[in-house]
C-alpha cells in the first residue's frame, strides 16, 4: 500500500508525525503539498491533513482521478470529514486490516458562464456579492421551467452537504447515500416556496439572474466566482471516495448532532455563527486568524469565542505550529 499525504503549509510537525506512523506500519508514503493527477494515480489512498476545508480542497483537485481519501484533523478533534490526529494510528491500523468502507459521495459538476469550476462535495451556493440584497433568477430542471424566484439566494446541495449549509437555510435531512440533489431557496419572497429534491441524474440550470450587485457562485464555502448570466449543475461522473472506519458514528448520530447544533445556533448572534462557519472550513485557528478570515473586529471575535466556549461548541487546542499559541476548533 502507498499513501499520498497532502498537507497545507504550516503544520509540518503533524505531517511528519503521520508519516512516521505510516513508516512504523511499513506503509510506503509520500508528502506532497500540491499533488498532480499523476501523483494521485500512483497512490492507493490519499490522506488530507487539516480541517474540513482542506479535505474539500483535495476533493476539488480530484477531477478525473478518484482514490480513497482519509481526512485527518490537525488536532484531537474530529468532524464529518476527518478523524483526530491522536486517533490516526488506530485508524490506519483498521485500514490495513480492511476494517473500513468507502463512501462514494456524489460531487457536483459546476459550469458558470461556460467555464467549468472544481467539483463540489457539499454544495454550490448562489448569492449577490453584497449580503441582504435580493436576487432574481429562473430555475430549470432537465430543460423544464420550475419557477422564477426573488430571494436572498439559492443553494444546490449533494446529500453529503444536506446537513451543512443547506440545512441551516431550511433544507431537509437527506440520507448520505440517497441519489438526489437538493435545491434550497434562501429567504424567498414567495412564502409558499419550499426546497425541491430532484434526481441526481438531472441537469439543473439557473439563468436570467438579476440583482443590484454582481452574483457569485460559492463552491463548498471556499471558492467564489462571479456569475453573469448562467449557472448549470449536474452529477460528476466520478464520485469522491471517502474512507469511513468501522465503528465510527452512525448516520443517525451525526444527524442528531447536527440538529442539536442547529438549535444552539438559532440562539447565537451572527458573529458567533460566522466564527463557527470559518472554523468549519479552515480548521483550527488562533483568535487573530479567526478575526482576519472572518473580517471581524478583535473584540467581536473574542466575545463570540467566549460565548461558543460557554456553550461547549468550541474547544481550545494546543497549536501544532507553536505550543505557546492557543487555537480553537469546533467541539
Amino acid at each position: 500500500m502507498k499513501a499520498l499525504i497532502i498537507s497545507k503549509k504550516g503544520i509540518r510537525k503533524g505531517t511528519l508525525s503521520i508519516a512516521h506512523t505510516l513508516k512504523e506500519l511499513n506503509i510506503d508514503n509520500e508528502i506532497n503539498d500540491n499533488p498532480t493527477p499523476e501523483d494521485f494515480s500512483k497512490a492507493d489512498i490519499a490522506i488530507a491533513i487539516g480541517g474540513d476545508g482542506d479535505v474539500l480542497k483535495v476533493v476539488h483537485s480530484l477531477k478525473s482521478e478518484s482514490i480513497p481519501l482519509l481526512g485527518v484533523s490537525e488536532s484531537d478533534g474530529e468532524s464529518f470529514l476527518t478523524v483526530g490526529i491522536s486517533n490516526f494510528k488506530e485508524a490506519i491500523k483498521k485500514i490495513v486490516k480492511s476494517e473500513f468502507w468507502v463512501e462514494e459521495a456524489v460531487r457536483l459538476k459546476i459550469t458558470v458562464d461556460g467555464i467549468e469550476l472544481p467539483p463540489a462535495l457539499n454544495e454550490v451556493a448562489l448569492f449577490p456579492s453584497k449580503s441582504a440584497t435580493l436576487m432574481e433568477y429562473l430555475l430549470k430542471v432537465n430543460g423544464e421551467y420550475m419557477w422564477r424566484d426573488y430571494g436572498d439566494g439559492l443553494i444546490l446541495s449533494t446529500p453529503t452537504g444536506a446537513t451543512a449549509y443547506a440545512m441551516s437555510a431550511g433544507g431537509p435531512m437527506v440520507h448520505p447515500l440517497a441519489d438526489v440533489i437538493l435545491i434550497v431557496p434562501v429567504n424567498s419572497l414567495d412564502v409558499t416556496r419550499r426546497p425541491l429534491i430532484v434526481s441526481d441524474s438531472a441537469d439543473i440550470e439557473v439563468e436570467d439572474l438579476g440583482s443590484r450587485y454582481e452574483c457569485e457562485a460559492i463552491v463548498d464555502g471556499i471558492l467564489r466566482v462571479k456569475v453573469k448570466k448562467h449557472l448549470s449543475i449536474s452529477k460528476m461522473s466520478l464520485p469522491a471516495k471517502l474512507i469511513r472506519l468501522q465503528g465510527s458514528s452512525s448516520t443517525q448520530q451525526k444527524l442528531t448532532q447536527k440538529v442539536k447544533l442547529a438549535e444552539e445556533l438559532q440562539k447565537m448572534p451572527p458573529s458567533a455563527k460566522l466564527v463557527l462557519q470559518t472554523l468549519k472550513y479552515e480548521g483550527p485557528l488562533s483568535q487573530k486568524n479567526i478575526s482576519e478570515k472572518a473580517m471581524l473586529p478583535d473584540r467581536t471575535t473574542r466575545l463570540a469565542i467566549s460565548l461558543l466556549l460557554e456553550k461547549k461548541l468550541l474547544k481550545r487546542l494546543q497549536s501544532l505550529r507553536d505550543a505557546r499559541h492557543k487555537t480553537y476548533q469546533i467541539a
